[in-house]
Order: structure tokens, then C-alpha cells, then sequence
């Protein structure tokens, strides 16, 4: 299983897409992913007291989109996506609450 925190709002506005797609998507190229282990930390570096959080948790094996493993903060590997999340992969959306 991998990760993906989003906002509430980001979320809704996709509602009745097939794929979710962040924002990074655009302006990076991938979306950023996370192991169980990492979330924590992000949420702690990227997302203070930001409101309406929620943890996406997905089975990597049923993305279409590219799936890489690449170094980033502290030289630590994190899941990155090439592409859209398929909701199909999506297996539960969890209330972050910090």
C-alpha cells in the first residue's frame, strides 16, 4: 500500500472523475506518494495547519500510470506517480486528523 494526502476540497472537486490528479501532476511531472512509514513526516515537513486533510490509500499494483521509486528529502526513496491515481485503486479515503 502507498499514500497520497490531499485536501478535502481538491478531493470533491474530482469527485466524479474517473483519476484524481494533484496538483504536482502539472507542475512536477508526478505525484507525490508515500510508504506507511513516510506519512508521519510529511504531514509534520508539508502540511501544518493546513484544514480538511485526507490520506489516500492505495494499491500500487492497480495504477496504470508509472510508478517510481526516487530519492527525495534526506536521500529517503518515495513512491512518485507518472501520472494520474486510478480511483479504482483507490481502497479507502481516511479523515487526517492532526
Amino acid at each position: 500500500m502507498i499514500y497520497h494526502v490531499t485536501t478535502l476540497a481538491d478531493w470533491q472537486r474530482q469527485a466524479t472523475a474517473a483519476t484524481y490528479e494533484a496538483a504536482s501532476l502539472l507542475t512536477e511531472g508526478f505525484i507525490h506518494m508515500s510508504e506507511a512509514n513516510q506519512v508521519a513526516g510529511v504531514l509534520e515537513r508539508y502540511y501544518q495547519n493546513v484544514p480538511d486533510l485526507l490520506l489516500l490509500h492505495i494499491e500500487p499494483n492497480q495504477l496504470a500510470a508509472e510508478l517510481k521509486y526516487e530519492s527525495a528529502t534526506n536521500n529517503e526513496l518515495f513512491p512518485h506517480l507518472y501520472g494520474p491515481i486510478d480511483k479504482g485503486a483507490i481502497v479507502e479515503v481516511e479523515k487526517i486528523n492532526l
